[in-house]
């Protein structure tokens, strides 16, 4: 089968960009022929792919998308694909991967009606639109359950369009038997005492994340607890406007910025508490990638994934609307409490009981299944 991927950017630690690599990796492992069309590639090239990078313009975000679908359509019309897959919204698609939340049902939640009077809405809601308007045909496979309704709210969509997909944690989140030696080394290598504290956030988009929340959590902790208290922070973003808040609120010598890592494990076994207060999240990987790892979580109801961390007991899910006062308290809680090996044993037991892992499989197994349908058809 000669199979299309279609996604504006590709870079090696965001979430949706790994998920998209997992599963053209799958179905290239399957005997399929996998042809990827993007406007940008960073990282490492992937041998068994072949690459489209292909040139639009305009300087915002929302011009070039607009752009590079168009062009997307030309390079398609030029091909004989079998099927269409895309992990951005777009037109032309026979498939879906619902990695974003609903950007029109956030726009009327978050701004006013001169909002929706731009350009940037107008061409946003319509790559949007291209998806989920009824009667499209678009399949659409979704990783966040609770997105369904905004999508059905603001479009209209058929329900028999939706598949709802398992996680799909990799298992080299999965604590291995030298859990304690790989901690003990990472902790090391930072000089960090046996005995403090290590936060750790992870994620690129660190205002999307709610790194900001998270640092004045760690300002607002009593002198005694912050002083071996630290926060570790991984993705790939600017740091730039999060360093000056640390070092407003005096905390910038317990932060430090490690950029965008492939080594994400380890650290997940070094620190001793994940947070993660995003202000948006429609799934929120991390959450149990962490689980699964035995590292405690803090983080809000407005991560798709938060959900596992009540079925776990491996955390703390604070509601909406999030309040920093009512965050500050529960990380002094937690970092306290003597909940701490019980949430970590939780996550264990959680590890080996669901199934949180099938997410590569099950897209795959799908996107097979549309095209024996489209040759039944």
């Amino acid at each position: 089968m000669n199979i299309a991927f279609c996604l504006f950017n590709y870079f090696p630690y965001g979430g949706l960009q790994r998920d998209f690599i997992r599963i053209a990796r799958t179905c290239v492992a399957r005997g399929h022929e996998v042809h990827v069309y993007t406007m940008s590639w960073e990282g490492e090239q992937e041998p068994s792919l072949h690459i489209h990078l292909l040139s639009v313009d305009g300087r915002q975000n929302h011009v070039r998308n607009r752009h590079f679908a168009s062009q997307v359509k030309i390079e398609l019309d030029k091909q004989s694909h079998d099927i269409v897959v895309g992990f951005n919204k777009m037109p032309h698609l026979d498939v879906y991967y619902a990695a974003d939340v609903c950007f029109k049902a956030r726009a009327h939640e978050k701004h006013n009606w001169f909002y929706r009077l731009l350009p940037r809405y107008r061409q946003l809601c319509a790559l949007e639109e291209a998806v989920f308007n009824a009667g499209n045909s678009t399949e659409i496979l979704l990783i966040a359950k609770h997105q369904q309704k905004e999508f059905i709210r603001y479009y209209q969509t058929e329900e028999n369009r939706f598949h709802l997909m398992p996680p799909g944690i990799s298992k080299d989140r999965m604590a291995p038997v030298n859990a304690s030696q790989i901690r003990d080394a990472v902790r090391t290598r930072y000089d960090l005492p046996e005995h403090d504290v290590l936060l750790l956030a992870v994620g690129s988009g660190f205002k999307t994340k709610g790194l900001d929340r998270s640092i004045r959590g760690l300002a607002a902790l009593p002198e005694v607890l912050r002083e071996s208290t630290h926060l570790f922070v991984i993705g790939d973003d600017k740091p730039d406007a999060f360093l000056q808040l640390a070092d407003k609120l005096k905390v910038s010598e317990h932060v430090q910025f490690l950029g965008g890592r492939s080594d994400v494990p380890d650290f997940l076994l070094a620190a001793d508490f994940l947070v993660h207060p995003a202000y948006h999240e429609n799934t929120g990987t991390v959450l149990l990638e962490a689980v699964v790892a035995g590292l405690p979580v803090l983080t809000v109801d407005v991560c798709g994934y938060a959900n596992y961390i009540n079925d776990a007991k491996a955390g703390v899910v604070l509601s909406s609307p999030f309040k920093q006062d009512v965050f500050n308290i529960m990380l002094q809680r937690m970092l306290v409490s003597p909940e701490r090996y019980e949430w970590k044993q939780n996550g264990l037991a959680f590890a080996k009981n669901r199934d949180i892992y099938s997410l590569t499989d099950k897209a795959a197994d799908f996107i097979e299944e549309m095209r024996q349908q489209h040759v039944s058809a």
